[in-house]
């Protein structure tokens, strides 16, 4: 006979029909142990010691939004509460109570090669930086509103995956590319050296991007032709925040006016509290630093 379930279900399946079938003849017929079925019995009604971490990770999923996988549930609750648990303990609580964070939905892209100037590939698909401002990666991608589309450019750093630099527009002009620039060089204030890496959209191919990077002294690179994973880093950045500002704020599918999802990505953007996988800097005082702050010292 082929098994159906774990065991704990067919424990239950047997303590159901205990009174028409003999026990021994359930577990014979469900493959498990006379032994394993009356342990089970004995602790089915003891509190459920996951519970508490569950509630926790609720708790951590409404702050989120859902989007935390089990690696980054583990970091905020060494954060928020002091508790230490192993990782795969927190992948396996999530799996039993179902609080696995929501993936979204996989879109097939197509990438048009006809380029006017292409710059080599800096990266290399290495995403690791030791410092800040020694890599940065950048894309444009648009939102659905109710007025329209909303594009939106953003400067991420590879060093602590921070937001140096965005702007936002109902229009997707080469402009828009180059105001992004100049406000990540404002906020950050890159010494030198630094790389920024784009894909091969027309707006980084134009001479007014080349100029405004040359005069800040900044490397251009770019992605291969018709090679996403290149900017790797990026999609999922735009990925994730349209999870979190678009799917998540309105759960019937419907587009938020213009006002609210510039609101909401105003939030998103800005949250230094945000979990990140990036190990920080550890304080004797203060404990492990956040990012930014950490991203303050270094500089």
């Amino acid at each position: 006979m082929r098994k159906v379930g774990c065991k704990e279900l067919r424990y239950k399946v047997i303590h159901r029909f205990r009174d028409r079938f003999t026990v021994e003849e359930l577990c014979k017929l469900l493959e498990v142990s006379r032994s394993g079925y009356y342990k089970w019995l004995n602790r089915k009604d003891e509190p459920d010691k996951d519970k508490v971490i569950a509630d926790l990770i609720v708790e951590c999923h409404k702050k989120a939004h859902r989007t935390y996988g089990y690696r980054r549930v583990k970091i905020w609750l060494l954060r928020e509460t002091g508790l230490v648990i192993n990782h795969k303990a927190v992948l396996r609580i999530m799996r039993k109570y179902n609080l696995l964070a929501i993936r979204k939905r996989k879109r097939f892209r197509h990438y048009d090669c006809n380029t006017y100037t292409h710059y080599n590939n800096e990266l290399m698909r290495n995403f690791k930086a030791t410092k800040p401002n020694e890599k940065w990666v950048t894309d444009i991608s648009y939102i659905q509103t109710k007025q329209g589309f909303l594009y939106l450019s953003m400067i991420k750093d590879l060093y602590d995956n921070s937001i140096v630099g965005y702007k936002y527009a109902t229009q997707m002009p080469a402009s828009l590319v180059i105001e992004t620039v100049r406000a990540a060089v404002k906020n950050a204030k890159p010494s030198g050296g630094l790389i920024l890496h784009s894909d091969n959209g027309f707006q980084y191919t134009s001479q007014a991007y080349y100029n405004v990077a040359k005069a800040n002294g900044i490397k251009p690179s770019m992605s291969s032709v018709g090679c996403p994973y290149d900017n790797a880093c990026a999609e999922n950045f735009f990925s994730m925040l349209k999870n979190t500002a678009q799917d998540r704020t309105n759960p019937d599918g419907s587009p938020l006016c213009l006002c609210c999802i510039t609101g909401v990505l105003k939030k998103c953007l800005l949250d230094r509290g945000r979990v990140t996988k990036h190990p920080g800097i550890w304080d004797r005082k203060r404990g492990m630093l956040r990012p930014n702050r950490t991203r303050r010292l270094l500089q």
